[in-house]
């Protein structure tokens, strides 16, 4: 037990071997300390205590829980390589100078730490959560492909067997994401609730999401969404929705997930709103949908060609007439030309001809064009509808493929 204990001077504690709990609460290192390849065997406590000296963990082994929590980091340029069985507990420890941290554990806990300049987390076989970290500047959490190298060799692992050397974060609540950049990381677990300026989060590398989820509802139907990107908040939404537990993004995919949320939310999105929604998911799936909006379109094509061939066009295209009087006495002769009204069709309406002259009716209401073709007044107003609906079905679809694009 070293609780409270001041070191002014330097200490080294090369390959040492602390057995049982181990306690520097409250203590305050003034000068150099080196924990160079110490092992731990109990519990390793450091609560609290305050690192104005140049500390180093270098390849010390953890077999039990790391406390951190509290610690004031003010000097210490680099921290590990660190091995620990269980838990690493950063929470609330103040990062002062730039740092770069190298973890392998099976839990970080890093809630309300303080990052005061910039910082590095290398981590290994890590679920790390930074609820309310405070980040001054840029600090980065990536996952290391390879085990860590210390004094010239392979770090030893073995307290690590059994656990998934990837790394997963689970919580960036309340974190301005402007300074944050998450690399190689599992992310389908993580909640963004809470978090500021999540549009400039940065991701590099393959960083996973979950995926849209699967089930089965009595009596027995599939119920399926496209597959897409989602955050772990969608998945609870839908799992309390639906009275089931939930299951263990891009910006569009997000985007989309946020517009189903409001869509079903019966207390928070005005009828009228929802009403909408129900109508932009139903045509285009929310302008991401391309496919679907196309699918309306040819299907409004379809319809408006059928009605022009049933009831748009004439039996013949209306003739002119000329009529004029010739005075008795001879002289200046006055003609009017008249054009008979377009008759309803009758007899057979859906021949090839009548097909071709629909077509090209149609197709000129798509781009907002009048086809100068002649119809019956029912052919009028079909064309007038065709030619304010096609339009908008064919401007969702760009809409569509440039937000896929966008995003």
């Amino acid at each position: 037990m070293f609780d409270e204990v001041q070191i002014s001077g330097d200490a080294r504690f090369y390959v040492a071997q602390f057995s049982g709990y181990t306690s520097y609460n409250a203590a305050r290192f003034s000068g150099d300390a080196r924990f160079y390849m110490a092992q731990f065997s109990g519990e390793a406590s450091f609560r609290m205590t305050q690192l104005f000296g140049d500390v180093w963990f270098y390849g010390a082994q953890f077999s039990d829980n790391a406390d951190f929590s509290g610690t004031r980091f003010a000097a210490m340029p680099h921290f590990g390589p660190v091995l620990c069985a269980k838990e690493v507990d950063l929470s609330g420890a103040v990062f002062e100078v730039p740092v770069t941290l190298e973890i392998a554990a099976p839990r970080i806990w890093g809630a309300r730490t303080r990052w005061e300049s910039t910082a590095t987390l290398r981590l290994r076989y890590t679920i790390v959560d930074l609820s309310d970290a405070v980040l001054s500047s840029p600090v980065a959490v990536t996952a290391h492909p390879a085990p860590f190298a210390v004094m010239d060799t392979v770090a030893d692992e073995s307290l690590l067997e059994g656990t998934e050397s990837g790394v997963r974060v689970t919580s960036v609540r309340g974190v301005d994401a402007m300074h944050l950049v998450l690399t190689d990381v599992d992310l389908s677990d993580c909640l963004f609730s809470g978090a500021f300026h999540l549009d400039q989060l940065r991701l590099e590398g393959r960083c996973v999401f979950a995926l849209t989820p699967t089930r089965l509802q009595p009596p027995i139907r599939l119920s399926r969404w496209t597959r897409r990107r989602t955050l772990a908040e969608e998945h609870h939404w839908r799992a309390r929705n639906a009275d089931q537990p939930h299951p263990a993004p891009y910006a569009a995919d997000f985007y989309y997930g946020e517009m189903e949320m409001r869509r079903h939310d019966r207390t928070g999105t005005p009828p009228s709103e929802r009403f909408l929604l129900w109508g932009y998911w139903l045509l285009s799936g929310y302008g991401l949908r391309a496919l679907r909006a196309l699918g309306w379109l040819a299907a409004a094509m379809l319809v408006t060609i059928v009605l022009l061939m049933g009831f748009g066009l004439p039996n013949d295209s209306p003739k002119q007439e000329v009529a004029g009087t010739v005075p008795p006495g001879g002289g200046k002769v006055t003609f009017e030309i008249n054009t008979t009204d377009p008759q309803n069709p009758t007899g057979d309406r859906f021949t090839g001809e009548r097909f071709e002259k629909s077509l090209n009716v149609t197709l000129n209401s798509v781009v907002f064009r009048s086809s100068g073709q002649d119809l019956t007044t029912s052919g009028t107003y079909i064309e007038m509808a065709s030619r304010v609906a096609e339009p908008v079905l064919l401007g969702l679809a760009v809409l569509a493929v440039r937000n896929r694009v966008k995003r």
